[in-house]
């Protein structure tokens, strides 16, 4: 394990390098942003090791990166940020991750948390009848082969299409929702079979659909500008992914990457960051179906803020106009994606992986919706089901040092096993709920798992964000009811 004062060196308060020399084969050093606290944290397992694996990845640009919230994952640390150049890089679905564009949306209401409160159970019980949660969870929809080649190719803008949404939702999504250049017809027979009746659905683990609150603004004209008003204003934050469609199309390409590998001449540290040239067959393809999961991914959140919107109108009565429930903005976490960066002065364009990370591109870049254009669109970084959620905003210093990425979310801290050792015994249903905070979970027993005490602090995370100048914070936001996979 990389050893703190054995092999980083630190930059500044928040920025911490390893440097080339430390392992033969890094093509560029590895920068880790986190203050003293949080890399001792880090520092708990594998993660490091895995910066400087992804350092050796060819065609690697500037440096491999880690956010704050990194924790260990499949090859590539989660909170991990590199980037490749088209010509002589790779593309790595170990460097995406299973759950293809993973991802968080934010809606606004007019309602105050007074005005929920007395309706907070019937809702969150509606919500947890409406939007299956848990492992391998059917949705109310089930699509036929003929018709998932179009959600595939559309994501967003199919479930727009067929009254599941409204169309100005697809203005405040990350690239409208829809990711070109999809290629269904790559995607295998057994990745289709297992989204057809998973769209609208939560899955498990840490994704969740949670009622919050504005606890604090911190910057009011970002947050008027993102339709965040006053404290108390409700609001509802949902996480989940590419389901198991998506969990397919990276099992299927780990293993067709990693059989191309000596086809290419490419050696790893780690298998599990199988990989292949950009510009070879293999490396299209699974851009091309890593595109075709992502919108299943897109496709999949507005299904559930359509039922979201219809949960919202059967409880309270009144439409779901009246009640808000606009889209902020939805940003995707798992992602590997073709941009223009400016690198040392030269721009290029370059293939950015972010696993664990989200785009959080500033003020006047032309790919922040027009509205949002005057401060950058919103940065959604959720905490734990028991603490609370951040709106942030990223900044030039984030397009300058990190391909315009920032943190994601918190972190974990604890393993899932480590999690519910630590939690045995502990009724956490109740335990939250003495704090104000309902839950609904499709299994108790998996809630300790995903316990604020398996996470870092998100506070922790975003300070050092903003310390090193990635993030600036709009607003903090409180859970008043969680519904859990």
């Amino acid at each position: 394990m990389a050893q703190h004062g054995q092999v980083l060196q630190r930059r500044d308060a928040y920025r911490w390098e390893i440097p080339t020399t430390y392992r033969p084969g890094m093509r560029v050093p590895g920068v880790i942003y986190a203050d003293e606290h949080l890399i001792e944290q880090i520092e708990e397992d594998q993660a490091l090791e895995q910066v400087a694996n992804a350092a050796t990845l060819p065609g690697v640009v500037r440096w491999a990166i880690a956010m704050p919230d990194i924790h260990w994952g499949y090859g590539f640390p989660i909170g991990g940020v590199a980037a490749m150049r088209p010509e002589d890089g790779v593309v790595s679905p170990g460097a995406v991750g299973y759950d293809i564009n993973c991802g968080v949306r934010l809606l606004t209401t007019h309602l105050t948390d007074e005005d929920v409160r007395p309706r907070l159970e019937a809702l969150a019980e509606r919500l947890f009848r409406n939007i299956p949660s848990g492992v391998g969870a059917h949705g109310r929809l089930r699509l036929t082969l003929t018709e998932i080649p179009e959600v595939l190719r559309s994501g967003a803008a199919w479930a727009v299409g067929r009254g599941y949404g409204r169309p100005p939702d697809l203005g405040r999504i990350e690239s409208h929702g829809t990711i070109p250049g999809a290629q269904p017809d790559e995607v295998s027979r057994k990745a289709l079979s297992r989204g057809l009746d998973q769209l609208g659905t939560l899955g498990s683990g840490n994704h969740f659909l949670e009622i919050q609150r504005v606890e604090e603004i911190h910057d009011p004209h970002a947050a008027r500008v993102f339709g965040l008003h006053h404290p108390g204003q409700v609001t509802v934050l949902m996480h989940c992914g590419s389901r198991g469609l998506g969990h397919q199309v990276c099992d299927d390409y780990l293993e067709i990457c990693g059989r191309s590998l000596p086809r290419y001449g490419i050696t790893l540290p780690d298998r599990q960051l199988a990989c292949a040239p950009i510009s070879a067959p293999e490396g299209q393809a699974y851009l091309g179906v890593m595109a075709a999961a992502a919108n299943f991914a897109f496709a999949n959140r507005q299904v559930i803020t359509h039922w979201v919107r219809e949960s919202f109108e059967e409880i309270l009565k009144q439409s779901a106009e009246t009640i808000g429930l606009d889209t902020v903005y939805d940003v995707a976490h798992n992602m590997a994606k073709m941009e223009e960066h400016t690198v040392d002065g030269t721009p290029m364009r370059v293939c950015v992986h972010r696993k664990g990370a989200t785009r959080g591109f500033p003020a006047g870049h032309p790919d922040v919706p027009l509205e949002y254009r005057s401060v950058g669109h919103p940065v959604l970084v959720p905490g734990d089901m028991g603490r609370y959620s951040y709106v942030l905003v990223g900044t030039p210093v984030a397009m300058a040092e990190t391909f315009g990425s920032t943190p994601h979310g918190a972190g974990r801290l604890r393993s899932r096993g480590a999690a519910k050792r630590l939690l045995r015994g502990v009724d956490l249903v109740d335990a939250l709920a003495r704090r104000g905070i309902l839950v609904r979970a499709a299994s108790r027993d998996l809630l300790a798992e995903e316990a604020s005490e398996a996470y870092k602090d998100v506070a922790d995370v975003v300070r050092a964000s903003n310390g090193a100048g990635l993030t600036r914070t709009v607003a903090r936001l409180q859970p008043l009811a969680v519904v859990k996979g």
